[in-house]
């Protein structure tokens, strides 16, 4: 069970996640504008806030902003628009995940299970030197990569970018916050970078489906870990 913050202005959307995620075993709060989203935040302190970026008052992007300003939080956007520009305008404000409406119950309950099950490594202490989630086994400081029990032989870069993601786990990391973090401040725009390192990696790590590493189109990439 998790606590979960939903933040809409839509009252019938409202009304159905409640029903549908209380049904799941869920704890829900429900607000209906960003004012009260920020407060309930403090308040509630959801493990996930379900976050529309329509809202009457202020805009769901500022909404992320403040959030972040003191709390990590996973934050999953709702966003009626199939726009990858404001998708990514959220994630780089800091949310973790999106979802384009409409939506299944079951896509938003799987989308929950990803930001619950890797909650505790956004809270990675930076001294840390083991990554390990699901099959794989990360050493930051022999800088060595273990699927399955069988040593993988990468290259720096696909370490440092293996590495990123790791850290990020089961969040959404747009093209620009990669290629800033792993290439450096002078990358932001080279997406096509990433296309040829994440095949790579795929196909070292036996990820053929995309269960570890997924594609956002014209977003960004997502570790999943399973």
């Amino acid at each position: 069970m998790a606590r979960l913050l939903l933040v809409d202005d839509d009252p019938s959307l409202l009304r159905a996640l409640q029903i549908g995620l209380k049904a799941r075993g869920h704890e829900v709060v429900a607000v209906r504008s960003a004012q009260e989203g920020i407060d309930q935040c403090a308040l509630f302190q959801p493990d996930v806030v379900l976050l529309d970026l329509g809202l009457p008052d202020i805009d769901g992007v500022e909404v992320v902003r403040r959030v972040r300003e003191w709390s990590m939080t996973s934050i999953l956007v709702l966003s009626a628009a199939d726009d990858d520009v404001r998708k990514v305008t959220a994630l780089d404000a800091g949310a973790d995940d999106y979802l384009t409406k409409p939506f299944s119950m079951a896509e938003l309950e799987a989308r929950v299970r990803v930001a619950l099950r890797h909650r505790v490594v956004h809270s990675v202490e930076p001294g840390t030197s083991i990554l390990e989630l699901g099959r794989l086994r990360v050493d930051l400081a022999s800088r060595s990569v273990v699927l399955d029990g069988v040593e993988v032989e990468l290259t720096a870069r696909e370490f440092d970018l293996l590495a990123y993601l790791m850290r990020h786990a089961g969040k959404v990391c747009t093209h620009q916050m990669i290629l800033h973090d792993v290439w450096g401040t002078g990358y932001g725009q080279e997406s096509h970078y990433l296309r040829v390192y994440v095949n790579r990696l795929r196909r070292k790590l036996h990820d053929d489906r995309a269960t570890l590493i997924r594609t956002s189109p014209g977003v960004g990439y997502q570790y999943l870990g399973e």
